[in-house]
Formats: C-alpha cells, structure tokens, sequence
C-alpha cells in the first residue's frame, strides 16, 4: 500500500509517517519512481507508535525501545524494562509537579472567591 493509504488506515497524517521515518521508527520499500510503499505490518506498527507517544514518550525513547519490539531477546528485554521504568519515574515527577500546580490554582481560586465575596457583602452593606 502506498503512504496515504497507510495514512488513512492508521488513522494518521502522511506528515506523521515521514516523521516516524525520519526518525528511523518505521521504514518503507520504495518503487522504481521513489513511492514508499507499506505492507499490513505497518499498520500495526503505527498503531503501536501512536500508542507509545499517547503514553508521553519521546522519538529517542521509542527508538530506545524497538529493539525489543523487533527483536526481542533477554537483552533487548531487560534494557527495555529499564529504559520504560526511567520514563514511569519520569512521568511520575510530571505528574506530582502536575498536582502541586493543580493545589496551588486551587488555593488562588478559594482566595479569589472569598475576595469576591467580602466584596459583594461590602457592596450591599
């Protein structure tokens, strides 16, 4: 299949599979004129990429972890183990930075709120 049908049929953009290509995430067989051509494994493969930018890792990441993928070994699978357990604690950070932001727009909000009510009580005194 050709790019925009691998396109449509991953439910992505053909700006996505030259970036996934260019990335060295997905490659392709080009024709006599340069058209890139796709078989039905990589629809797989670009669900399975999509998958892994959905869950917060970077290009670098994914391509740290597709030797597992493509050729899964004891050392492929213990340096993936240790590669995906470096992003969770990296996502884990994000995340308590995330709610320590969450906390803080809260304590503005409540301030914020009871400003506004001594002001309305203000007024209608």
């Amino acid at each position: 299949m050709r790019i925009g049908e691998l396109a449509a049929r991953a439910g992505v953009s053909v700006r996505s599979l030259r970036y996934y290509e260019e990335q060295g995430l997905l490659s392709s067989t080009r024709s006599a004129s340069g058209q890139r051509h796709y078989t039905e494994h990589h629809v797989e493969r670009v669900t399975f990429l999509q998958r892994m930018y959905a869950a917060g890792l970077s290009s670098r990441t994914i391509s740290e972890l597709l030797p597992c993928v493509d050729a899964p070994s004891e050392e492929t699978s213990d340096a993936a183990l240790e590669r995906m357990a470096e992003e969770r604690d990296r996502l884990s950070e994000h995340i308590e930075d995330l709610i320590r932001t969450r906390e803080a727009l809260d304590t503005l909000m409540a301030t914020n709120r009871a400003h506004r009510s001594r002001l309305k009580s203000a007024a209608t005194s």
